[in-house]
């Protein structure tokens, strides 16, 4: 059988019925805008805010912001329609394999791994960053070396502990943990935009486009790929940063695709996903705009604390007391970031196990809380090493590519689909087919590219470990290839 062989809709929908992989079905509308409000709102705006201005573009970071947003809402709305086509756990993975075939599903699965486990454990290091801020201004100090930025980074580590609890617990139990955290978040990310007003001084977005600036920070592999390309001189700043800013915060966003992970546990997916994608996308937007305009007017750009912006601009204004409540918020705001992250992966992965491209034990569903707790335990393993070990801001970009190489398939694949299953109803369709996914697919090849050299060489590493893996195990035992599927699918080969 080819490696373009499809796995038809229909198929996707039966084995989400099977009693062996049935998940509890138990989430709304609400519950999915809450998710998606509760993923993207955390690190753009409480850590790489003040990292992406400080270093990269200035006050027009918030162009960027806006740049790597319509990349997001123009892949928003593909993923909206499989979402509302295929309502099957496992997002971009299960899209693609209905549409572009096995080994391009394989690869986006791969791809969603390395997105969401890195992006739990940057984030996870964020709100360890936060924590160290908060209990400081309480007058409580953890040690440097158990602490954001030590040997061992121990807090974020007893984070990914319990929220892997929570979530092997029940879906259900930790949309409302989720909700009231979302809560507390979009209250504290209100009282920066409101108090935070009164402290801008419009000097500081002078000039809002610092002029481009040599550095040595961004030749040999550190440079963007563009740059290396074309032999641009290496600079920051400038038109060049902001879109190479929009690269970086596009991480900011990663997390309305993951409402798309949980298609198997939403009471209408039909017609919530699409709601769910897409509203907590635009909410997230004008959040996030609103918060970079004030914060770097409140402190010039080239002062802002990248490790904690928010907190410190209330600071530097002898406002210690909101410092602390922004810190407080920060903590509550990223947990449910963490928690969302984790639940994105162990669905995708619980989508692959269900397919035999990962060994079949890993779906395995919990006999009473109807959540697949072995992937759970795996990914909450991975993770907590991952956030614990590993140094701090080497793993944004990775993420970013991750997410990007996704979001350019699934715009592809809204095309193909529409071509080979037109018959598929459809409660969402993408307007102007194929113009919208192509720009979608462009628009994230060209973030894509202002990342890194190295992250590159990375990213293309990881994927070489994902075809070993897939030739060597994952061809081989895939229920397409064995014929354990039901009778009755319908399988389509490629060329």
């Amino acid at each position: 059988m080819s490696i373009l062989r499809t796995k038809s809709i229909e198929q996707s929908l039966a084995d989400a019925d099977e009693p062996e992989f049935k998940l509890k079905r138990s989430l709304g509308a609400l519950d999915l805008v809450v998710f998606g409000v509760g993923v993207v709102i955390g690190a753009g705006i409480f850590t790489l805010t003040g990292r992406a201005a400080h270093a990269v573009a200035g006050p027009s970071i918030v162009i960027s912001f806006v740049v790597a947003a319509v990349c997001c809402a123009l892949a928003a709305v593909c993923y909206a329609e499989f979402a509302s086509t295929v309502p099957v756990s496992g997002s971009a993975y299960t899209f693609s394999y209905a549409s572009l075939g096995e080994i391009v599903a394989w690869i986006i699965g791969w791809d969603l791994l390395l997105e969401l486990v890195l992006g739990a454990s940057v984030v996870a290091q964020g709100w360890s960053s936060y924590l160290g801020v908060f209990l400081d201004n309480l007058g409580i100090h953890i040690p440097e070396a158990i602490g954001y930025g030590g040997d061992v980074d121990l807090m974020a580590m007893l984070l990914v502990v319990a929220l892997g609890v929570l979530i092997t617990i029940g879906i259900k139990e930790s949309m409302r943990v989720n909700m009231v955290l979302v809560g507390v978040k979009v209250f504290i990310v209100l009282f920066v935009i409101v108090a935070g007003i009164g402290f801008i001084d419009s000097a500081n977005y002078h000039p809002f486009v610092p002029p481009a600036a040599h550095t040595d920070a961004t030749t040999g592999l550190t440079q963007p790929l563009i740059q290396a390309a074309f032999g641009l001189t290496p600079s920051t700043f400038g038109v060049g940063g902001i879109f190479a800013g929009a690269a970086l915060v596009f991480f900011a966003f990663i997390g309305f695709d993951v409402v798309a992970t949980t298609a198997e546990e939403t009471r209408n997916p039909q017609r919530d996903l699409p709601r769910g994608i897409i509203g907590s996308l635009a909410i997230c937007t004008v959040l996030y705009c609103a918060v970079t305009l004030v914060v770097t007017g409140m402190v010039s750009y080239d002062k802002l604390d990248p490790a904690a912006a928010l907190a410190s601009a209330f600071e530097a204004h002898g406002q210690k007391w909101m410092a602390t409540l922004i810190a407080a918020g920060a903590v509550a705001g990223l947990t449910t970031v963490v928690l969302t992250l984790l639940i994105g992966s162990t669905r995708v992965v619980f989508a692959m196990g269900r397919d035999h491209l990962l060994p079949p034990v890993v779906a395995r569903v919990h006999p009473r809380f109807r959540t697949p707790y072995v992937i759970t335990i795996v990914v909450s393993v991975v993770t907590l090493l991952v956030a614990g070990l590993t140094p701090v801001g080497v793993l944004e970009e990775m993420v970013n590519i991750g997410t990007l190489s996704a979001f350019v398939l699934v715009s592809i694949g809204v095309i193909v689909l529409r071509r080979t299953r037109p018959d598929l109803p459809r409660a969402f369709r993408v307007p102007w087919v194929p113009v919208l996914p192509i720009i979608s697919a462009l628009v994230g090849l060209y973030l894509m590219v202002n990342l890194s050299v190295e992250t590159w060489l990375r990213f293309l590493i990881w994927l070489v470990i994902g075809f070993v893996v897939y030739f060597g195990y994952s061809r081989r035992h895939s229920r397409l290839e064995t014929g354990e599927a039901e009778q009755g699918e319908r399988v389509t080969t490629g060329a």
